[in-house]
């Protein structure tokens, strides 16, 4: 059985997690649309041996941008430039159940496992955006429940679509002139509530058999569909015994659905700020918090728990009751609201906390400081790896990169090199076989 290893993805999040990142001296503004800019740090998370690259996504406009830059780059498109810029690092998508449709979507994500050479994944999210469902025609955001059953289904379709060919359909013989064996290409012939799709896809399978599947969310519904259908997960969790309850409860929900307990990378996301002393990288954590305009993390977080800022207080502690908004992200909710009350924290402290809008944990400290962190989720089995989200792009992931890997590396925790090629290599994850519908399950849509 081979040993543990650590995962680690980085969430390219244009210039850097911080809402500030963009203001510091050495940033470039427009690199939220500088394809440069995203090879740079690709090629960079690729000389740390890193898993993937992330790309998170939303179909709108959905922050502050009189504050700072956008998720604005379609990101299979990035992510295809960044696979004829790198060779092994993965590459990872993020793609609305909600609006998408399953044909498009799995051929655009079997097209980038392709190009790529068996690096594609594809991070489902159900978004919970108002903007978002009006710029598709509708009034507000979907419902919550009605979200997650589409993305079951939604998932089970890719996923047919995906097994459509057989590994062996594509023949090529020039000698014979047969270019496809036809008997292995398969119509899935799916009807269900949400969706009719016929199939076959338009292309052969996938290097690695289906592209990998990744899911964001930590509402009860988000892990039921990550238990029943993800390879990894990127959740929130803010502290060690979070994660472990997280990691049980997820496990346990898999094996529900008949899958191995160890089938699901679980990537909790993590900030860092990184100095070469104590001192240093509170310094650069307080020049970031100082660039961030209060009004902006005060509309982040009102946005998050669905309320008007004016109920905001910054020396008082949050509203309290806050119930959770039937169709708001149910992740960022919980674990913002929890980080609030278990710290007793004000509105002003609660921002700080938050890097003015991160969300997710920070580490602030030293390379050592970091590697310390990142072991002890390991250990303790509150994570297999981590989506990290540096303070600041490149520079901060070249710190990471530079710093804190070599430490990782030479405790045992990381891989000095690639031993895979592709991303399901990478996870430590079986090549899923391909399934055929029965004749009856067809005949019965």
């Amino acid at each position: 059985m081979s040993r543990r290893q650590l995962h680690l993805n980085v969430n390219l999040l244009h210039s850097g997690v911080y809402p500030s990142a963009w203001r510091l001296p050495a940033s470039r503004p427009d690199a939220f649309i500088d394809i440069g800019h995203f090879v740079r740090v690709a090629q960079i998370a690729e000389r740390g041996k890193f898993d993937a690259i992330f790309l998170a996504d939303t179909p709108s406009i959905s922050d502050r941008i009189d504050y700072r830059p956008l998720n604005a780059l379609e990101p299979t498109i990035v992510l295809a430039s960044l696979a004829a810029a790198t060779t092994r690092i993965g590459l990872i998508a993020t793609a609305s159940t909600t609006y998408n449709e399953p044909f498009n979507l799995a051929r655009r994500f079997a097209s980038l496992d392709h190009v790529s050479g068996g690096r594609a994944g594809w991070n489902v999210v159900t978004t919970a955006d108002a903007a978002a469902g009006r710029n598709f025609g509708l009034a507000a955001a979907v419902e919550h429940r009605t979200r997650y059953e589409r993305a079951h289904e939604f998932v089970a379709v890719v996923h047919k679509l995906w097994d459509s060919w057989e590994d062996d359909a594509f023949v090529g013989d020039k000698a014979t002139g047969r270019f496809v064996d036809t008997a292995k290409v398969h119509p899935i012939r799916h009807r269900g509530p949400h969706y009719a799709v016929e199939g076959p896809l338009n292309l052969p399978r996938a290097p690695q058999g289906r592209p990998v599947t990744v899911q964001a969310g930590g509402s009860q519904d988000g892990r039921d569909l990550a238990a029943a259908t993800a390879d990894a997960v990127f959740t929130l969790s803010q502290t060690i015994p979070d994660g472990v309850a997280y990691a049980r409860d997820l496990r346990a929900r898999a094996a529900a659905f008949g899958r191995p307990a160890n089938a699901i990378v679980i990537l909790p996301g993590l900030a860092t700020v990184i100095g070469s002393t104590e001192a240093e990288a509170r310094r650069r954590q307080d020049e970031l918090w100082d660039l961030v305009p209060i009004e902006y993390s005060l509309a982040r977080l009102a946005g998050t728990l669905q309320i008007a800022p004016e109920r905001l207080d910054l020396d008082k502690p949050l509203p309290d009751p806050l119930p959770l908004p039937p169709n708001a992200n149910h992740t960022m909710f919980q674990g913002t609201v929890a980080l609030a009350r278990r710290d007793n924290l004000t509105v002003r402290q609660l921002l700080r906390a938050l890097g003015g809008g991160v969300g997710h944990r920070i580490v602030v400290g030293t390379p050592e400081t970091v590697a310390d962190d990142i072991e002890a989720w390991f250990r303790a089995g509150a994570a297999d790896g981590f989506n990290l989200m540096p303070d600041v792009l490149p520079d901060g992931l070249e710190t990471f990169v530079d710093a804190v890997v070599p430490i990782l590396q030479k405790r045992g925790l990381f891989r000095t090199a690639y031993s895979g090629t592709t991303l399901r290599e990478h996870f430590d994850l079986e090549r899923p076989a391909c399934h055929r519908p029965s004749a009856a399950a067809l005949l019965a849509g």
